[in-house]
């Protein structure tokens, strides 16, 4: 009697294990990337354990940054390699490649998050802000503590002031309440 982690799956088994298709099993499958154990009587393919860890692996690539077609060509370039040395060498150059490319990632999506940051704090003064000012008024705002023209880039491109149509700036910064007539409210 076998012990239950060396229990053979079908590919829905498999699939519904890893939370994945059908589909998405037998594409690795035409990839090079997952080989059924053995197949059934009935022609089933039929995947052990360790099927389970080979996708886990793909899905943690591909979370990388690393797609289908690149995983296909480095394990075909490992599974060719002359020697496991060479091998390695070559994954290796792949993996430092993508860390490259990660770390650089990661250096935009700080800068990134700074321009958050910066337009978040802007805006939560703004919260204290009457409700008499329009939203036009906000790209020029010098009001709780805001500065004409210091508005953070990632607001100011949502508030900047429209041109007129001769290409002169108008700045109306006139509260809401005024352009309403009296009785009118």
């Amino acid at each position: 009697m076998k012990e239950d982690s060396d229990k053979l799956m079908r590919v829905g088994e498999l699939a519904k294990a890893v939370g994945k298709t059908v589909r998405a099993m037998h594409l690795y499958e035409e990839l090079g990337l997952l080989e059924p154990r053995s197949r059934s009587e009935g022609g089933f393919r039929m995947y052990g354990p360790e099927a389970i860890d080979r996708i886990h692996w793909i899905v943690k690539l591909q979370a990388i940054g690393f797609t289908l077609a690149e995983i296909q060509g480095f394990v075909k370039d490992f599974q060719d390699a002359g020697s496991g040395r060479e091998a390695t060498s070559r994954v290796r150059a792949l993996f430092t490649e993508k860390q490259a490319q990660i770390r650089e990632q990661i250096t935009q999506l700080q800068v990134i998050e700074n321009d958050l940051n910066e337009a978040v704090a802007y805006l939560d003064s703004c919260q204290t802000c009457t409700d008499d000012y329009a939203p036009s008024a906000c790209g020029a705002c010098d009001h709780h503590g805001h500065q004409k023209d210091e508005v953070p880039p990632l607001f100011a491109g949502l508030s900047s002031k429209r041109k007129a149509r001769e290409g002169e700036d108008k700045d109306f910064d006139v509260p809401v309440t005024v352009l309403y007539r009296e009785g009118n409210n």
